[in-house]
């Protein structure tokens, strides 16, 4: 990939306000409202590393309801005993978020220096090169607070108020600790509107990349555009499971990649060997930024794009009497919540059932979902109950989950939010 950690040192000097910022941090903790648990609020798992406390576990006196969306509070048990420092947004569900456990803690350039620091260093020992995701929310000390990094630009989601309250200090830390030279906002996503945020993607520091920037992953190259690009551009998340998909192809097979985004599957299996690739995406401008990274990787004569609606192409396909050696789907979430639940798990099945006919005999088929709603019993179910709908028998062989820059937090179910299942189809 070119680019490697030792390339980016840390800078001595930042430029602007983030160089004021880092100036004029504090150094002792100020006075803080305090917050306190109703009785019977779960205590013992917050305790435990539960990272939340929703609206109706905290006392919400007039007080509580006047502080300011990501305001610092002291989180008090039953029996006014702190338990460590936390955010408060009396606008969300989520009312209070976990900070530290010290009740004095300072949040300031230091202490996320601190947090980026541990997050980068599992990072560094685990890849070759700065491409991943360097801090994963929750499972990273940092609630509600995306990084992915690219080379010597990062992309931040701060998607809780708190993290957008401290974004200078934040933006300081993170050019300190990683080096990088060009740092971008992006407010993408349900959950900002969640927090009462806005929308405003910006430049941090430097200047906004004008091209999209070229991810090596897999034996792939792939087109990440950061600053108009779903997300922060690139779904580092299923590098394991393209990886593994790559495995399945024949010399010379035929691939589809259903929801294909920037072609994370599908070019990942033509490096491997596949004959061509079909990419399926709703989005013009994604497939535009596939059919780039195959004809950056030499691919463009083995390449195609299909944009529309994900089930009128497949059961286009299947009317064409088209099949194929491995069909991937990873859709969107189906299910980002318990009240979608129901109709998410009937969509993963519709999928399962439209896509199982176009796979040959002995032929493979990856399904995943994002969705932490649905967790993998059920989502594997519904997938198995869609491949029997359309007549086919198949072998579970493999479970994939997201990759190791996007740990998960024991105590938070919804940090594992990606599932991947792979059959082999009779």
């Amino acid at each position: 990939m070119g680019l490697h950690h030792a390339d980016l040192r840390p800078l001595s000097l930042l430029s602007g306000w983030v160089y004021e910022r880092a100036m004029t941090a504090t150094s002792s903790a100020p006075e803080r409202a305090r917050v306190k648990l109703l009785p019977k609020a779960n205590a013992r798992a917050l305790r435990h590393g539960f990272p939340w406390v929703y609206s109706n576990e905290l006392v919400t006196d007039r007080r509580t309801r006047k502080l300011e969306p990501g305001s610092l509070a002291v989180l008090l048990d039953e029996a006014q005993t702190p338990m460590g420092t936390v955010a408060v947004n009396p606008t969300s569900k989520i009312i209070c978020r976990m900070l530290d456990r010290n009740p004095d803690a300072v949040i300031d350039q230091a202490w996320f220096a601190q947090r980026i620091s541990q997050a980068l260093a599992m990072r560094a020992q685990l890849y070759d090169a700065p491409f991943y995701r360097l801090v994963h929310a929750e499972a990273d000390g940092l609630p509600g607070v995306v990084i992915d990094r690219f080379g010597s630009t990062c992309v931040v989601q701060p998607n809780a108020a708190w993290a957008e309250m401290h974004l200078e200090a934040l933006t300081a830390a993170l050019a300190e600790v990683t080096g990088c030279t060009t740092i971008l906002k992006n407010a993408s996503g349900r959950t900002r509107g969640l927090e009462g945020l806005d929308d405003v993607s910006t430049c941090l520091l430097g200047e906004a990349p004008v091209a999209p920037v070229a991810v090596e992953m897999n034996g792939a190259t792939y087109m990440a555009d950061l600053m108009g690009g779903q997300k922060t551009g690139l779904f580092y998340d299923q590098r394991d499971n393209q990886a593994f998909a790559a495995r399945l192809v024949p010399q010379g097979g035929e691939v589809l990649d259903v929801f294909s985004h920037v072609g994370g599957f599908g070019l990942a299996m033509r490096a491997a060997g596949a004959g061509s690739v079909t990419c399926v995406d709703g989005s013009a401008a994604a497939l535009a930024l596939a059919a780039q990274g195959a004809e950056a990787a030499g691919f463009a004569d083995s390449f195609a794009a299909l944009q529309g609606d994900a089930f009128d192409q497949l059961a286009n396909l299947a009317e064409e009497g088209r099949s194929f050696d491995v069909v991937i789907c990873d859709p969107p979430a189906f299910a980002p919540s318990k009240q979608s639940l129901e109709a998410g798990l009937r969509a993963y099945e519709r999928i399962a059932k439209l896509a199982a006919p176009l796979v040959k005999p002995g032929g493979y088929l990856g399904l995943c979902s994002c969705s932490h709603a649905a967790d993998l019993s059920r989502f594997r179910n519904a997938s198995a109950r869609g491949i029997g709908r359309a007549g086919r028998r198949g072998q579970l062989i493999h479970t994939g989950y997201a990759g190791a820059d996007h740990p998960q937090l024991p105590q938070l179910a919804e940090s594992g939010y990606l599932k991947s299942v792979f059959f082999r189809l009779d």
